[in-house]
């Protein structure tokens, strides 16, 4: 009983966003994406992990022979529909904290994985002795770290500024995302079309931005990732200290993402106190009638609108102002694995 109250709560925390291009009756190339910012910085228990958690971690990908993959070939995966080996995963850190370098780096390089660190550029030009500084991220790139796209300064994205128009706040936002790739290649040499929302927040508008802008996407919500997903706000599991437990890690280290085919709303922002979400899946092998989905510690009601195929969920109470998100899964059928969906919300 214990354990299942525990992938309860780590099924609320998580989320996972729509899909547009899709591979009809195919769940396509499945990965992974673990998420990161501190590493044994006991200051910040809600972005930190513990060494010994992180150690721990990293043991459990060695022996359980998960393949940790560098994130641009996973991205080329999804976005080909490419065949990837089972148990796929990449390990992304956000911001760029100084502890990745003293902790993060040096485990990670005795390991041989892959890694890639999403980047304010202005926070790192500014010299807070928190961050990281170019020298040393030049110095993880030789081995094995790659360094994305977290935009320049780190804002609260979707929100526009007081009177600023929808055209003012789109070449804002285009500035601010071109010109930390531009610092980036600056000081790097190179840096992948790559971008990791701050604060996970995203709307349509910022979507379409990034698609034309040609870039990959990354929110903070959880979920597998496969060529379903929309690439313009792929899902990652968050990794803190209080979520870390080895149970419910394990859970979601060996999850599937749900094959969603579309979704009804895709606009994350919403003053729908109860907003009403339609849910069309792709055939797959999960199983079904184990379906549940939660609204922090609410289960909902699912309503199928199509047996097996489209289905239908709302929250039971109000949605507060800020970050929430709605959370299913359902076991594989043969496996035993979770398949995993979330659709996060934001209330301005």
């Amino acid at each position: 009983m214990k354990s299942k109250i525990i992938l309860c709560c780590f099924i609320l925390l998580s989320s996972l966003l729509p899909a547009n291009r899709v591979f009809a009756g195919q769940e396509g190339a499945q990965a992974v994406i673990f998420m990161y910012h501190r590493f044994g910085e006991s200051r910040y228990p809600s972005t930190n992990i513990t060494i010994a958690q992180f150690e721990e971690q990293l043991a459990f990908f060695e022996k359980n022979n998960f393949t940790v993959l560098p994130l641009t070939e996973i991205v080329q995966a999804l976005k080909y529909n490419s065949p990837l080996p089972d148990k796929s995963i990449a390990i992304t850190i956000d911001d760029a904290y100084l502890s990745v370098y003293k902790e993060a780096y040096p485990r990670l390089k005795a390991k041989g994985y892959p890694f890639t660190v999403f980047v304010a550029t202005a926070v790192v030009d500014e010299g807070i002795p928190a961050y990281m500084d170019w020298s040393q991220m030049q110095e993880m790139q030789e081995h094995g770290a790659t360094f994305a796209n977290h935009s320049q300064h780190h804002d609260y994205l979707v929100r526009k500024k007081e009177g600023e128009s929808l055209e003012t706040w789109k070449k804002r936002m285009i500035s601010d995302i071109t010109g930390a790739q531009k610092r980036l290649q600056e000081k790097l040499g190179q840096a992948p079309a790559l971008l990791a929302y701050p604060y996970g927040e995203y709307n349509l508008e910022l979507m379409k931005i990034v698609e034309d802008l040609g870039y990959t996407a990354f929110g903070q919500h959880s979920g597998g990732v496969s060529s379903l997903n929309n690439r313009a706000a792929l899902p990652r599991f968050p990794v803190a200290e209080a979520y870390a437990e080895m149970s419910a890690f394990r859970t979601k280290a060996f999850s599937l993402a749900m094959p969603v085919v579309t979704q009804d709303p895709v606009e994350t922002v919403t003053s729908d106190k109860r907003q009403q979400l339609t849910i069309t899946l792709a055939p797959g092998s999960a199983n079904l009638e184990q379906l549940a989905c939660f609204f922090g510690n609410k289960k909902m009601e699912i309503k199928w609108l199509e047996p097996g195929k489209r289905f239908q969920i709302q929250a039971p109470i109000d949605l507060p102002t800020g970050r929430s998100r709605y959370n299913c899964t359902a076991p594989d059928k043969k496996s035993g694995r979770y398949y995993w969906y979330s659709q996060p919300w934001l209330r301005l």
